[in-house]
């Protein structure tokens, strides 16, 4: 008990620190790809612009609303952060250390529905935008918060449907049995080409990364749901943001990319210890790519339109979703995998 509470207060402080560092990650992607600078100006390099950014939010006048539903505007951005935040739990970060006896996993929860429980978290994440959007009285917050939600369930259910063809293929909702699955060197990327091609597409949309940030759309919306936000109401919005993208990378990985495993890292005889370490750093690695993966799209591809966003959900990814669930049963029906 004493070491899952350890463990898991040390992974709030990580989430929150990676988080953090998005931001001044995201502004110097930015500044490359558009020939400038970035961040220059806090401590070395700019190191300490989110500590700045951090203390302007703190310090920002808290602006309520007069006409504003008190009580829901103050729960939309705490139960944005709060799902964002409890979605890391189940997410097997490495392997399981063993010290003076006793093994030590280094995962938070390890239940038989992981990926049913990050669905759940991520479900309840649009009762936080919506109630934001709806409880600031604000017609551009409110069109910010349908947007959001529509984009969201849209888009889960091809999510969704590119997971049934995963958990076809290794028989089991855990996250820790997905990754144990592919330690052998094979991973799922290569099983599950079309469908993890389904679920990173979808994951930009839950995250309202660019080309799919509508509900934020500055150009028609104002600032979309979180107009009417000041101080760390607005910060808690922005930053569950970043924790998303944080958390949808790592599982990504886990899912598709075989999680902490490091092919031929068994064979070299080195001690068990320091072969759960490296996975760790290597399973963050992973995380950081495709945190760039977000970083790159954004400032690459210009932002859909509404029309295209949603004929793009509806009439070309749960198609192929569909599709993929077919080709994959097929699949393991002709090889003996399953019997009609």
């Amino acid at each position: 008990m004493l070491y899952t509470f350890i463990f898991l207060s040390v992974l709030l402080l990580i989430t929150l620190g990676v988080a953090a560092y998005e931001t001044y990650a995201e502004r110097k992607v930015a500044a490359f790809m558009q020939d400038r600078i970035g961040p220059d100006r806090a401590g070395p390099f700019g190191l300490f612009q989110p500590l700045a950014d951090g203390v302007k939010m703190f310090m920002k006048e808290d602006f309520v609303p007069s006409t504003a539903n008190k009580k829901l505007y103050f729960m939309g951005p705490a139960i944005a952060m709060t799902t964002a935040l409890l979605t890391g739990v189940v997410i097997p970060w490495g392997g399981t250390l063993h010290f003076g006896g006793e093994a030590y996993s280094l995962q938070g929860a390890d239940p038989g529905i992981g990926i049913l429980y990050i669905f759940a978290m991520v479900s309840i994440g649009v009762y936080g935008i919506m109630l934001g959007g709806w409880a600031s009285n604000n017609k551009y917050a409110l069109y910010g918060a349908i947007r959001a939600a529509s984009q969201m369930v849209s888009y889960e259910l091809a999510m969704g449907m590119s997971i049934v063809a995963l958990v076809m293929t290794t028989g089991t909702l855990s996250l820790s049995g997905i990754v144990n699955g592919q330690l052998d060197g094979t991973w799922n990327v290569f099983v599950q080409p079309l469908g993890v091609l389904l679920f990173i597409t979808c994951a930009f949309a839950e995250c309202n990364r660019a080309p799919f940030d509508l509900p934020e759309c500055e150009t028609e919306l104002v600032g979309g749901y979180h107009t009417e936000f000041s101080s760390m109401k607005l910060g808690f919005y922005l930053f569950a943001e970043y924790v998303n993208m944080f958390i949808s990378s790592a599982v990504i990985s886990s899912l598709y990319f075989g999680g902490y495993d490091i092919p031929f890292v068994d064979q070299t005889g080195m001690a068990s210890n320091l072969v759960v370490i490296l996975g760790t750093l290597a399973f963050f690695a992973k995380v950081c790519f495709f945190i760039f993966l977000f970083m790159w799209i954004r400032w690459t591809l210009p932002r859909f339109r509404y029309d295209q966003l949603m004929n793009l959900g509806w009439k070309k990814l749960i198609p192929l979703a569909i599709l993929n669930i077919l080709i994959t049963g097929g699949y393991m029906v002709f090889n003996g995998q399953v019997k009609l």
